[in-house]
């Protein structure tokens, strides 16, 4: 079996609080997307700034054969790409393009690889001839289709979403699931949103009390009633018989 991540015995705690995780360990198969639950305050957005290196705690995460650490964080963060939750955390240049653009050049590419990469990514998403607009006046579906274009463009291993259907409308939502759902790379989701989880998931882990309460395959999971109900969660409509 084939792991985009492993992670072993994992713990963290912010100043002055409750630990966060007590020694939490999983592996992301290679290709599979996993869906992270839980009620609020259990770490899941945490959990994701662990995984890129944005927070450090104790344990140990590897992606593929490298272990992270201070050494090898840049290496491992050009493997990964992070999707925020709020798009204005991730959009900060003057245009579209160069919100995408923005840190290929450091990866070695040249300019006419980046234009390259940024026109690719844009085509995925539905949003080619947006390239001079100015990503802080478009539509919070836009703009969170511009930060997937920005994290394709990496061409990374893995993808970390936070809430990525937060606020948007019906139609937004489902487009966003779409565009998802045709990603083929590792992928881990975050979000409240079960019926969203349950369709794009393979398996799904269940965060609470400092750990991972379950993990396994999306509908046996999601479907297990008293287990969502423990941990303040309901099956979602999309599975109920």
């Amino acid at each position: 079996m084939n792991y985009a991540m492993t992670v072993s015995n994992l713990s963290y705690s912010y100043p002055g609080a409750a630990p966060v995780f007590r020694g939490l360990s999983f592996k992301l198969h290679s290709k599979e997307t996993l869906g992270v639950v839980g009620p609020n305050g259990t770490g899941k957005t945490t959990l994701l700034l662990l995984l890129s290196g944005l927070l450090k705690g104790t344990g140990s995460i590897q992606v593929g054969s490298t272990v992270l650490d201070e050494k090898t964080a840049k290496k491992i963060r050009q493997k990964m790409s992070f999707v925020f939750q709020n798009p204005d955390d991730q959009l900060f240049m003057p245009t579209v393009y160069e919100d995408i653009a923005f840190g290929l050049d450091f990866l070695g590419h040249t300019k006419a690889a980046v234009a390259n990469l940024v026109d690719e990514a844009l085509r995925k998403v539905g949003m080619r001839g947006f390239e001079e607009r100015s990503s802080h006046h478009l539509s919070l579906g836009q703009k969170k289709r511009i930060c997937l274009a920005a994290a394709l463009a990496r061409n990374s291993d893995i993808m970390l979403f936070d809430e990525p259907t937060n606020e948007l409308d019906p139609g937004g939502r489902r487009e966003f699931i779409a565009l998802m759902k045709s990603i083929q790379v590792s992928k881990i989701v975050v979000s409240h949103d079960l019926n969203m989880i349950a369709e794009v998931s393979d398996r799904v882990m269940v965060l609470n009390k400092g750990g991972m309460v379950e993990i396994g395959e999306t509908t046996r999971v999601l479907t297990n009633r008293a287990l969502m109900e423990d941990n303040r969660l309901e099956v979602p409509s999309s599975l109920m018989p």
